[in-house]
C-alpha cells in the first residue's frame, strides 16, 4: 500500500504543473514535521512545557528567526521557512489558496514563472519580517509558513486579471480584485491589533512583491528569468552527473523550401488576422472581449488563446490600476 501511495505521489510530482509540485513539497514537509512531533511526544511524555520547548527547538532549525546571527549561521532557513507548517488548518488554508490562485496565475503568465514568483514573494515577506521584528517583539521570535508567498501569488492574480470572476459558496461570483483586497484588509487589521504581527507584516511584504513583480513583467522586465536560468543550470549539471554524459553533437535539418513556406504562412496569417480584427472590433466591446477571453482561460487554459487574444489580455491588464 505504501509503495503504491509513494508511486502515485512521484507521478503526480513528476507530471503535474508547478502549483501541484509546490503543494506536494509543502505537504511532505508537513508530514515530516508531524512525525517529529510524534517522536518528541514519545520522548517527553505528558509534560506539556517540555514538549513545547523541544518542538520550538526543532522548528527553529527550519524557521526564519528575528535573531540575524542565527539566520546567518543557518542560511537555509531563508528558504525552508516558506515550506514549513505545523497546524492542519495552517497548511490546509495556504494550500487551498495556492491551488486556486496559483492556477489562475499559471494560466495567465505561464507555469515556468510560478516557482520563481513563489520564492521571490516568500523572500520579500521574510525580509520585511526581519526588518521590523525588533520593533514588535521584546525577545527573539521566529516565522514560518507559505502565507507570504501565497499572498504574493494572490496579489499577482489580482493585478493581472482584476475582473476575473470566482464563484464563492453562498455568495456567488466575486471579482478577483475584491477577494485580494479583502485579505489584504484582514492583514492590515490584524497588524493594527498586534495579532500575529510578524505573520501579517510578512503577508503584506509578499503581496507588495507580487504587485511589483507583475508590474515589471508588464513593462517587459521578467524577474523570474534569472532564477529559472539558475535552476536550469543546476538541473543540467545533475543530469550530466547522474547520466555521465555531456552535451552531445546536434544534428540540424534545413528544409530547402523553408523560406518559401514561411512567407506563404506569414501572408496567410496576416490575412486571417486582418479579417478577424475587423469583425471582432465591430461586434464586441472591450469588456465583452475581455470576459470572453477570461471564460476561455477558465475552461481551456491560457495555452488555448491565440496570439491576438494573449496580446489583448496583456494590454488590458496594463490598463487596470
Amino acid at each position: 500500500m505504501f509503495e503504491s501511495i509513494w508511486r502515485d505521489i512521484k507521478n503526480s510530482f513528476r507530471h503535474g504543473n508547478m502549483v501541484t509540485r509546490l503543494i506536494w513539497a509543502n505537504v511532505i514537509v508537513f508530514i515530516i514535521v508531524n512525525i517529529a512531533r510524534f517522536f518528541i511526544r514519545l520522548k517527553v511524555g505528558a509534560d506539556h512545557v517540555a514538549f513545547q520547548e523541544a518542538l520550538e527547538r526543532f522548528l527553529k532549525f527550519f524557521a526564519i528567526s528575528s535573531d540575524l546571527f542565527f539566520d546567518l549561521t543557518h542560511p537555509w532557513v531563508i528558504f525552508t521557512n516558506m515550506f514549513l507548517h505545523e497546524g492542519v488548518w495552517h497548511i490546509a488554508i495556504n494550500m487551498l489558496f495556492l491551488m486556486w490562485f496559483g492556477r489562475i496565475v499559471g494560466d495567465l503568465i505561464g507555469n515556468r514563472r510560478i516557482l520563481p514568483l513563489y520564492l521571490i514573494t516568500g523572500l520579500a515577506g521574510a525580509f520585511l519580517y526581519l526588518a521590523t521584528a525588533k520593533w514588535f517583539y521584546d525577545k527573539p521570535s521566529m516565522a514560518y509558513g507559505a502565507s507570504a508567498a501565497v499572498m504574493g501569488i494572490m496579489a499577482t492574480a489580482g493585478t493581472l486579471a482584476p475582473d476575473y470572476n470566482i464563484r464563492l459558496i453562498l455568495i456567488g461570483d466575486v471579482k478577483l480584485k475584491y477577494i485580494v483586497m479583502f485579505f489584504l484588509l484582514l492583514d492590515i487589521i490584524g497588524f493594527a491589533n498586534m495579532e500575529n504581527t510578524g505573520g501579517h507584516i510578512a503577508h503584506l511584504g509578499g503581496a507588495l512583491m507580487g504587485f511589483f513583480f507583475t508590474r515589471q513583467l508588464q513593462v517587459g522586465h521578467d524577474w523570474s528569468e534569472p532564477i529559472n536560468q539558475i535552476f536550469d543550470s543546476i538541473t543540467a549539471f545533475f543530469s550530466r552527473f547522474w547520466t555521465g554524459k555531456g552535451p552531445g553533437p546536434r544534428v540540424a535539418y534545413r528544409d530547402p523550401d523553408l523560406k518559401v513556406k514561411a512567407k506563404a504562412k506569414a501572408a496567410q496569417g496576416k490575412t486571417a488576422r486582418s479579417s478577424k480584427k475587423g469583425s471582432s472590433s465591430s461586434d464586441l466591446s472591450h469588456q465583452e472581449q475581455l470576459d470572453a477571453i477570461l471564460d476561455k482561460i477558465k475552461h481551456s487554459g491560457y495555452e488555448s488563446l491565440t496570439a491576438e487574444e494573449k496580446e489583448f489580455l496583456f494590454n488590458a491588464s496594463k490598463k487596470h490600476e
